[in-house]
């Protein structure tokens, strides 16, 4: 996810998936505020999946990347996870279940260093060849390779897959990542150090197989239209319009396909939020997100649901911006900025609904101390929303910068949702704030992310949902040149926590739980992030739709295999 964006994303500005702002994913994903990219809606037209059983749906925003390896975002991850399979698959609720690799046959040296997986021998690809081993070795060669460009593969792989580092520094060879095939249906793995959370890190679209002679063949042309599609998953891709939509259907070949219930998914491209309801009102499509008024207005409806999510949203303060840089990297600067917006007022205008806000990065109820069952989030009022603190703090950058006026860029997507985010933050930032002015920029998601990767922008609002199910998923975000560190932070005591955490204390549950506490209470007396609200998801969905009644609490947003239309 993302990165992964990722990186929400804004990420999820909400595309439908959060389908935003992995800002990167986010697979995560890093994720920008866009809509969950899964929202039910559709346009009057026909679609061109035909069926009984057609998931009608939509989306604020067109699919990045089809390409596994070039994932950042948890929409590209959405829709990757719909059509290809890898060892595991996450099952509604977060369940981690066999995919390719029987779970329950996967050995696990005793120290925790070398992982072999067993792989079923009736997974096929949509061409008819078998799944094997050696496209495990393929497809995460490829992802290491770093003529490739996998922004992912090197945040994920490094420092825990045996000589990805090096391979990412072009010091060795992709063959010599530390991954083999002893035999078509055996795939070993050998890490640098144990990885406590790698069941449901090897979920993530980095870790998917590759049918080497079919992407070759393709060339650069891999993945970009629904025929360089290779699928192995539980659907397929028969059509993909730039900024208009894309259909799938179920996979005949996919090895599980008799529990597959869905004849196929329809996805249209709709950027504004009044037409994606008027759509499911009259009809014409199955299930919609809700935001702003929509939800007060439809809270009462026997199909509103409130959807729980392990993702948080924050503002980002570039501090290698080209040409404000000096003020982001003033501390008092940055801390006025982060207290003085109102985070309740935030999620009334963009969402309506009973998103939290927070003054935290690490979402609440997502892991728990493994001894005692504390929950990671103790809570903090460093960052709160004080108008008072802010104008002090503001008062003291001014006499270090010698500014009386600055004006700022607020990087935001070009959807009805992510101009609603630019506009309250301009309001709340220039109320509170004398002397600055916010100058609104919004732009495509697709140059939205590639904006925020170049550290093209001076503020931005990103969310980060998680791609394993660890805390260690969002406080590796900000590790000194992080590849999904796109704010410039830099903090010896932070960095050396978290390679602790992924290092020595790797089995070490307890210490290593705490040590990313303390990581993440570093990066909040830094004010490197600005955090704004714990996301709830409001939809609308009609009583036949089932299998999406809860969000995932890691990696992409739902699992399409297990949805069904029930009339």
């Amino acid at each position: 996810m993302k990165n992964k964006n990722w990186l929400l994303f804004l990420l999820v500005s909400l595309v439908a998936i959060t389908l935003a702002a992995c800002s990167t994913g986010g697979t995560d994903n890093n994720t920008e505020e866009q809509e969950q990219s899964s929202e039910g809606e559709e346009t009057t037209e026909t679609s061109e999946t035909q069926g009984e059983k057609v998931l009608r749906i939509s989306a604020t925003s067109d699919i990045p990347t089809m390409d596994p390896i070039m994932t950042e975002d948890n929409v590209s991850t959405q829709w990757i996870d719909t059509v290809y399979e890898g060892l595991y698959r996450q099952a509604p609720g977060g369940e981690i279940v066999s995919g390719i690799a029987k779970k329950e046959e996967t050995e696990v040296s005793e120290d925790g260093l070398t992982y072999t997986f067993h792989l079923r021998e009736d997974a096929t690809w949509a061409n008819g060849d078998p799944v094997t081993a050696q496209d495990f070795v393929y497809g995460w060669q490829r992802a290491a390779n770093p003529a490739n460009g996998s922004f992912y593969g090197n945040y994920l792989m490094s420092g825990k897959i045996k000589n990805a580092e090096q391979i990412f520094a072009e010091e060795l060879a992709p063959e010599e990542l530390g991954v083999s095939a002893p035999d078509d249906y055996t795939f070993v793995v050998e890490l640098e150090t144990p990885v406590p959370y790698f069941d449901s890190y090897v979920i993530n679209s980095n870790f998917l197989p590759a049918h080497k002679e079919f992407v070759e063949e393709q060339g650069d042309n891999f993945s970009l239209t629904p025929d360089s599609i290779l699928a192995n998953g539980p659907y397929k891709m028969t059509s993909w319009k730039a900024e208009e939509g894309w259909e799938l259907v179920k996979n005949e070949t996919y090895w599980d396909a008799e529990n597959v219930a869905l004849d196929g998914i329809s996805v249209k491209v709709l950027k504004d939020a009044d037409t994606r309801l008027s759509n499911y009102e009259t009809g014409n499509i199955d299930r919609v997100t809700l935001s702003g008024s929509q939800v007060k207005d439809n809270q009462t409806s026997p199909e509103f649901g409130s959807l729980s999510e392990a993702s948080t949203f924050y503002m980002k303060m570039n501090q290698e911006s080209a040409e404000k840089s000096e003020y982001m990297q003033n501390y008092n600067f940055r801390m006025a900025l982060a207290k003085a917006f109102d985070k309740q007022a935030y999620i009334d205008v963009v969402y309506g609904n009973d998103s939290i806000p927070a003054n935290y990065f690490v979402p609440a109820e997502f892991v728990e101390h493994p001894e005692t069952g504390e929950d990671f989030q103790q809570g903090s009022d460093l960052l709160a929303y004080d108008v008072e603190a802010a104008k002090e703090y503001w008062t003291k950058a001014k006499e270090e910068l010698g500014f009386e006026e600055v004006t700022l860029s607020f990087l935001s997507g070009d959807t009805d949702v992510a101009k609603s985010i630019s506009e309250v933050m301009k309001t709340e930032l220039e109320k509170n704030l004398e002397g600055l002015s916010i100058e609104t920029v919004n732009v495509p998601w697709a140059q939205q992310l590639d904006l925020m990767r170049e550290k093209n922008y001076e503020l931005a609002v990103s969310g980060w949902i998680p791609d394993y199910k660890d805390a260690v998923s969002f406080i590796d975000i900000f590790v000194t040149g992080g590849e999904n560190n796109d704010v410039g932070y830099s903090n010896e005591e932070y960095d050396a926590l978290v390679k602790a955490a992924k290092t020595e204390l790797a089995l070490q549950p307890a210490e290593r739980f705490e040590a990313l506490q303390q990581a993440e209470q570093i990066l909040l007396e830094d004010a490197a992030i600005a955090p704004i609200l714990q996301r709830k998801t409001s939809v609308l969905a009609k009583n036949y739709v089932k299998g999406l009644d809860q969000l995932n609490p890691f990696s992409n947003n739902y699992s399409f295999k297990y949805a069904d239309i029930q009339k």
